[in-house]
């Protein structure tokens, strides 16, 4: 195979895959590990991939992010349901994270009606809408990520090792059955990573759609998580790999 065939089956792969380690990317180029080193090389330079610890990323799979505004209304009626079933879970005077995502904003504005809640959040839109709210509300400062609404960085994560959660929201990007749940920026990763650490009970937030799908980072295996919380039941050959983790689906 010549080098340009090379390139365009190495960029056809990774687009088709999103995120993919080298092993992995290795099994469908049979080249030597070192000329397909090389070949990663020049597709960086030419801005057509991103490497990354161990892997490779299609660098356009990240540049088409979405707005925090068009994931709001994206799958609108499964966030909604996936909140409802959410809010439900929530005990008497507890403390609570909720992410910066827009399905765990409508489980948010449901529960910034009860008073007896403490919520600590990295969410601007939700904080704006617990101004309207009974319950209590603490902010981590941070840099504002305008894309999701998340303040994330140093100054966040800072905060975020004073407090101890009864209950912590996840939201995820993607989900993958063997890798477990990413998203698509490392410092919103970083925050879930810290969360996950200092909850009692920790339950995943996100949809179906979202199946097989994952994003640029990795936060978390399957195991770090209680519960997941989609917008209706997986499949039998979705749920074995939760199973094995032992997580509860709330289907």
């Amino acid at each position: 195979m010549f080098a340009q065939e090379r390139l365009q089956a190495i960029k056809k792969v990774i687009r088709e895959r999103q995120r993919l380690n080298f092993t992995e990317l290795h099994r469908f180029i049979k080249v030597s590990p070192a000329t397909l080193r090389r070949d990663l090389t020049e597709l960086e330079k030419l801005g057509e991939i991103i490497r990354v610890h161990g892997g490779v990323l299609d660098a356009h799979y990240l540049q088409s992010e979405t707005t925090f505004d068009e994931r709001l209304l994206k799958n609108h009626t499964a966030k909604k349901l996936i909140a409802q079933k959410a809010a439900l879970l929530v005990p008497p005077s507890s403390t609570i994270f909720i992410d910066a995502g827009s399905t765990c904003l409508e489980v948010g504005k449901i529960l910034i009606r009860r008073k007896d809640l403490r919520i600590i959040t990295h969410s601007i839109a939700l904080v704006s809408a617990g101004v309207q709210g009974a319950a209590e509300i603490l902010c981590m400062g941070g840099e504002l990520r305008k894309v999701s609404g998340a303040l994330t960085g140093g100054t966040a994560l800072g905060g975020f090792k004073d407090f101890y959660f009864d209950l912590a929201f996840v939201a995820a990007s993607g989900l993958d059955p063997i890798e477990g749940c990413s998203t698509t920026e490392l410092s919103e990763a970083e925050i879930k990573q810290m969360v996950l650490t200092r909850s009692k009970r920790k339950i995943l937030l996100a949809d179906i759609t979202k199946w097989n799908k994952p994003s640029a980072f990795r936060f978390a295996k399957w195991s770090d998580f209680d519960e997941w919380i989609p917008d209706r039941s997986p499949s039998a050959k979705e749920s074995q790999f939760i199973h094995k983790s032992q997580v509860k689906i709330h289907s």
